[in-house]
């Protein structure tokens, strides 16, 4: 599978660069060879980290036998347990959450009227809620690197038209970017 890659701030550095995806993440061509060095040679990288004083520990990633955090990917294919819910006026949703090791790294929501004009809005605003917390749970659970960036394109792709909730928080928080830039 050939990585896809684009133009945006990158996970890493926050240089504006073609990106890769990597571990979840979204890096430009220095990070990722970077992130490939502390994976193949973490011994290497442990020992310049405690010559310099820095330490590379998160909590809630994975521990190599060195000691050094290692990213965990997000496989292709993963397990799901589907739930069917009921909401305060009747309609029936169905939420899947994906599971890495018994832990919840993807949670989805739909319904069989999502073509339900009347739900449109409630529908852009659960798909905006799943995919927030879908990028939380892969920060606590896979030590996916949470950025300004990765929740205003999540949340970009939550809405399904101009002005409303996702599109609206959208426009607020690319303010915020250009103050960083800045």
């Amino acid at each position: 599978m050939t990585p896809e890659k684009h133009t945006e701030r990158c996970d890493g550095c926050g240089k504006e660069a073609e990106l890769t995806e990597t571990h979840g993440n979204e890096f430009c061509r220095e990070c990722v060879e970077l992130a490939a060095t502390i994976q193949k040679k973490p011994e290497t990288i442990k020992r310049i980290c405690s010559l310099i004083k820095s330490d590379l520990h998160h909590e809630q990633s994975t521990t190599s036998e060195c000691g050094l955090s290692v990213l965990q990917d997000l496989p292709e294919v993963l397990d799901a347990v589907r739930y069917r819910t009921r909401d305060r006026e009747l309609n029936t949703w169905y939420v899947s959450v994906s599971e890495l090791d018994g832990n919840p790294v993807e949670i989805f929501a739909s319904t069989a009227f999502d073509r339900d004009d009347h739900l449109q809005s409630r529908i852009s605003n659960l798909t905006t809620i799943t995919r927030l917390v879908s990028l939380i749970l892969r920060n606590v659970f896979l030590g996916e690197v949470l950025t300004l960036e990765k929740t205003i394109k999540q949340l970009q792709r939550s809405s399904r038209q101009k002005n409303d909730l996702p599109d609206m928080l959208t426009n607020v928080l690319r303010s915020y970017r250009r103050d960083v830039e800045e």
